[in-house]
């Protein structure tokens, strides 16, 4: 690191400080911080869905699994498809029911248990699994570009990690939902700017595409966007399955990303913004996943040299830092680490609000009901801050469980949580019949049951069962069929429960299901969208169809 990329990075956090406190300057209600007063054009809608997904978990964590496992996880990546059902077919539930939270539209469609087991499970999975993630991830840059800053690389680590979770940490206290979705939009650019120039660097080194996959061919299999069945990590009717249960909880149901939605200014705005966000959403493949491969091509040509892990093997997880620390000229240098600043502060004070809005909103106000919007704020601020405590003090703890690949653990947590949750908001939303109690138990068992295999999982991973066994069978499942499992007992349960008490009132359902929609919300809905929206629709769909299409065969 130069002075020159010293420079840069400080004008970074001038900008951002700037854009901060202005967009911060209103929020005296909780509409206004949790929601940025619901008035949120399309545009800054797109670009915070973006920008709230790609986390320096995405950085490191998918060029990582692009150096490992190449295009294996690039059906993640690709689900711009299931923006469009958040646009078409959640948001416009979503958005006229008024809502703060989804596990407050889970008790309009239910009743107070599913909204409480919903927060409570979706406040765990946040501390534990995304704030953690994202931060050990941005220390693992820290470490990497500034070994010997801060007298050891362990020092730079915890620098690095301290210092962006209390700086985000406070223009998220302060200025709330409208500070993190405007200084969002200026991360967004960044970090795209910076991490194509490490493609367009590293294909340069390496000497072109033609080169890339001549030495990725080499190992075709390895890096291919379908796996054989017999893969026993990625095999092809496992990610058909577990992928979509992951994407629609993750992209319509999960508060994280749906609350950008709800602060748009109309339906219109909120069903444009994930659109938009359908279209930038196609990005991370080329820009994360693919520098990772190019990053393994160049170690295998000695161009350069990744680190390895104390087994031998390579560390994937260090790919991109390795790249930007010896690829990049100064000053492009520092545009890069303002992008993985970026990444890691977007995503982190998404977390902290959406907390912050859980906890005020479905718990403290539930608690001590009438209490005056000025409190409220303050409580949502004050959460805000123990989860970056807690965030903090989870660190410790993973350095140790990442190190399977940072990506494929994320997702492998999320393929246990996310099938209940998806089976019950798809469930409510089509069948009427669906009730309260089909809601409580399914999400009840299903976190259970989830919780149970990640456990066993665990455990297993550090030789606790042996090579033989029910429980290391069970353990040693491959994540994506246990996902599809755990969603299809999900919806058997949902039903099964749900025909054992009586069905829910029409009054009840009024609006909250697709069979029992209002003809002034059908008209609404209607006025909401026009040619502009059908066509970007197709564009989307035709984008991620040609990328499907190419690299289903670019190594063959």
């Amino acid at each position: 690191m130069t002075t020159l990329d010293w420079i840069i990075i400080a004008a970074y956090f001038v900008v951002l400080a700037t854009i901060a406190w202005y967009s911060s300057r209103k929020t005296d209600t909780t509409t206004d911080y949790f929601l940025a007063g619901r008035n949120v054009p399309w545009f800054v809608v797109g670009c915070s869905l973006l920008a709230s997904n790609i986390g320096s978990e995405h950085i490191v964590g998918l060029a990582g699994n692009g150096a490992s496992s190449g295009m294996a996880m690039a059906h993640w990546e690709l689900h711009a498809w299931i923006m469009l059902m958040l646009g078409w077919v959640f948001v416009p539930f979503y958005y006229r029911s008024g809502v703060f939270t989804m596990p407050e539209f889970l008790e309009r469609r239910f009743d107070s248990r599913s909204r409480w087991t919903l927060s409570i499970v979706s406040l765990i999975a946040y501390v534990f699994t995304k704030v953690s993630v994202t931060v050990y991830a941005g220390a693992v840059v820290f470490m990497t570009l500034l070994p010997d800053t801060f007298g050891s690389p362990e020092n730079a680590f915890w620098v690095g990690a301290l210092t962006t979770v209390v700086l985000t940490g406070i223009y998220t206290v302060i200025g709330g939902l409208r500070a993190v979705l405007y200084t969002e939009v200026a991360q967004t650019g960044l970090l795209l700017f910076g991490s194509v120039f490490i493609t367009l660097f590293g294909l340069q080194q390496l000497g072109g595409w033609g080169e890339l996959k001549t030495v990725l061919g080499a190992n075709a299999d390895n890096f291919a966007l379908w796996r054989p069945m017999s893969d026993p990590d990625f095999p092809w009717l496992g990610i058909m399955i577990a992928s979509p249960i992951v994407g629609i909880w993750y992209w319509c149901t999960d508060q994280y990303i749906v609350q950008r939605t709800l602060a748009a200014r109309s339906l219109r705005d909120a069903r444009r913004g994930a659109i938009f966000g359908g279209f930038l959403k196609v990005l991370p493949v080329f820009v994360f996943l693919i520098p990772g491969m190019i990053g393994y091509a160049l170690h295998t040509k000695g161009i350069m040299i990744i680190p390895s892990k104390a087994d031998g093997s390579t560390n994937g997880d260090m790919v991109f830092p390795t790249m930007v620390a010896t690829l990049l000229p100064a000053g492009l240098r520092g545009i890069v680490v303002a992008g993985l600043l970026s990444a890691l502060m977007s995503s982190l004070a998404s977390l902290f609000n959406s907390c912050a809005t859980l906890f005020t909103v479905d718990i403290y106000s539930k608690l001590r009901p009438d209490r005056s919007e000025k409190e409220l704020v303050r409580v949502g601020r004050f959460a805000t801050g123990c989860v970056v405590v807690l965030g903090v003090i989870w660190i410790p703890v993973m350095k140790y469980v990442s190190g399977g690949g940072l990506y494929q653990y994320l997702q492998s947590v999320q393929g246990y949580l996310a099938p209940p949750i998806t089976a019950t908001f798809l469930l409510g939303l089509f069948f009427k019949r669906i009730n309260a109690r089909g809601a409580f138990i399914g999400l009840t068992s299903g976190f259970v049951l989830g919780m149970i295999k990640l456990t066993v999982q665990a455990l297993d991973g550090g030789g606790a069962f042996g090579d033989s066994g029910l429980l290391h069978a069970i353990g040693s499942y491959n994540f994506l069929y246990a996902s599809g499992w755990l969603f299809l007992i999900s919806i058997i349960t949902v039903v099964v429960a749900s025909l054992t008490a009586p069905a829910p009132s029409a009054e009840q359902l009024r609006g909250l299901t697709y069979t029992s929609i209002t003809p002034e919300q059908a008209t609404e809905n209607r006025a909401s969208w026009g040619a502009p929206e059908v066509w970007a629709t197709v564009g989307v769909l035709a984008l991620v169809g040609g990328i499907y299409v190419y690299f289903s065969f670019w190594l063959s």
